[in-house]
């Protein structure tokens, strides 16, 4: 009978149940309980189900968004590249051109017999024979500029006959200012490839080589010759004048000086053992001390350029600007008159 008494107790169980499901909630099992949580459970697996292809359907779109981004910025990098791929073709295609020009113009040059056996003599050649091509393109961009020298005098004097308003003589003074400015900047450039070159004045004419002073034109003589043509001055003008050649012939004597203590120092330390006790490897010393000393030449004429053209500016400040147009006719006229010289020097009958 024992065995049994399980059944027996669900048997009472189950009537209990049965007697609780037809009360109205008078009392509430563990097991209802459990049955109703499973109830509210599965209630809500609809709507899970259903907001969850919500949520993954916007961040499909998110990821979509992202992608469509990422494409059109994608193609604006590629676009961009192209346009740069593109200037830079055409800016070596210019570069090609203005190259080949250049060449065209050497060899006609070279046909000329300007550089090769003529006034350049040796001082062009290396030593396999080849034009020295720095100082080549600088007989050409000095040829331009004097051809251009000539065409502003013609335009200054043409202003000046013409009574022209100060504002077109103000445009023409600050071109030709410019182009003096364009001038020194050549030959900066051309010191570096070679300085004895720019020293002895053999890209001017004879006559001009007169009057040569470090590679150019002493400021303080030619302001000398310019103030006499810009007559009436000022009393002040002219105090400024006086003041600018003086400060300027001070300037010119100590690079003068400077230029023969590098005479000195540079003939010391070639200077040799005339018996040669040291032997080659001091000689070649002093080579390389003597080297070293050569390249304080640039500076040199560097800092006699920037005299130049301060001497320049600074005329242009203390004169008005009829003045300066007509100071910079007398400049170039000058110049002109050098070089007819030198032509006509060259030209004479023989004695």
């Amino acid at each position: 009978m024992g065995i049994y008494e399980p059944d027996h107790h669900i048997g009472m169980w189950w009537e209990d149940s049965i007697k609780t499901d037809s009360c109205q909630n008078i009392c509430t099992s563990p097991a209802a309980e459990t049955d109703m949580r499973l109830v509210y459970m599965l209630e809500d697996i609809p709507h899970k189900e259903l907001t969850q292809p919500k949520d993954h359907d916007q961040e499909t779109n998110k990821s979509s968004d992202k992608v469509l981004r990422r494409l059109a910025q994608n193609r604006e990098a590629a676009r961009k590249s192209r346009l740069r791929k593109k200037a830079y073709v055409q800016q070596l295609e210019s570069s090609r051109l203005k190259l080949c020009q250049l060449e065209q113009e050497l060899e006609q040059v070279r046909q000329k017999g300007i550089y090769i056996g003529g006034r350049l003599g040796e001082r062009t050649l290396g030593l396999s024979g080849s034009v020295n091509s720095g100082i080549a393109a600088f007989e050409m961009q000095y040829g331009h500029w004097v051809e251009k020298q000539n065409q502003q005098t013609c335009q200054l004097r043409a202003a000046l006959q013409a009574h022209a308003s100060d504002f077109e003589l103000h445009m023409l003074v600050k071109s030709g200012i410019r182009h003096y400015d364009n001038l020194f900047r050549i030959k900066a450039i051309t010191a570096k490839s070679d300085v004895f070159y720019l020293m002895s004045g053999m890209w001017r004419t004879p006559t001009e080589r007169f009057f040569l002073w470090i590679g150019g034109f002493r400021p303080s003589k030619l302001l000398k010759v310019l103030s006499s043509q810009l007559n009436p001055l000022t009393e002040q003008q002219m105090r400024a004048v006086t003041g600018l050649q003086q400060c300027s012939q001070q300037a010119e004597d100590a690079l003068s000086q400077g230029l023969d203590k590098l005479q000195q120092t540079l003939s010391e330390t070639l200077a040799c053992d005339p018996f040669g006790t040291f032997g080659a490897k001091n000689y070649m010393g002093q080579m390389a001390i003597a080297m070293t000393k050569l390249e304080a030449l640039v500076s040199f004429v560097n800092q006699a350029d920037h005299l130049r053209q301060q001497a320049l500016q600074q005329m242009y400040n203390i004169l008005t600007t009829r003045q300066s147009a007509r100071g910079l006719l007398a400049l170039g006229d000058y110049f002109q008159c050098l070089r007819t010289l030198s032509s006509l020097w060259a030209t004479r009958p023989p004695s």
